[in-house]
């Protein structure tokens, strides 16, 4: 069975918005690939995160802000004959987003961003204190493109 390619937008959020994690893969400065998991936040084409203020991503990122985000979900095993090693396989969705990192500065924006990932995981809005909001790097990606797959599905 062939992966499907998924092209169709609102199969693409409903993978996206159906992650927990995402993985962000960056480039450092001696040409490395560097990737992490995050927690995110998703609305109108634009992946939602915080960090530290400092930090080797954060260098990396000002550096070089070309990102490619993985979400995947739907893991299954699943296999034609359990006697055959060879017909086992994963039934899985995912999805990458490429884009250019931009950070945050500004104190409402970075608040919408907050409420952005937050709203990803209780649905809900908070007020954060002015220490919170000032102490935390908030950046997004502004998707450039999509590739969906499916496999199994």
């Amino acid at each position: 069975m062939k992966s499907r390619v998924l092209d169709h937008k609102p199969q693409i959020e409903k993978i996206i918005n159906e992650c927990e994690v995402c993985h962000i893969a960056m480039v450092d400065e001696n040409n490395m690939p560097y990737v992490l998991p995050f927690n995110f936040g998703y609305a109108d084409d634009e992946i939602y995160m915080h960090s530290a203020q400092q930090g080797k991503k954060i260098d990396i990122l000002k550096n070089n802000s070309n990102v490619c985000v993985a979400f995947s979900n739907g893991y299954e095993m699943r296999y034609q004959n359990e006697n055959v090693a060879c017909s086992y396989s994963w039934k899985y969705r995912s999805v990458l987003a490429y884009g250019k990192v931009e950070f945050i500065t500004d104190f409402d924006k970075k608040i919408e961003a907050l409420n952005a990932i937050m709203k990803n995981y209780t649905n809900r809005e908070f007020k954060y204190n002015d220490p919170a909001v000032n102490d935390v790097n908030c950046w997004k990606v502004k998707v450039e493109r999509f590739e969906g797959r499916a496999y199994g599905y």
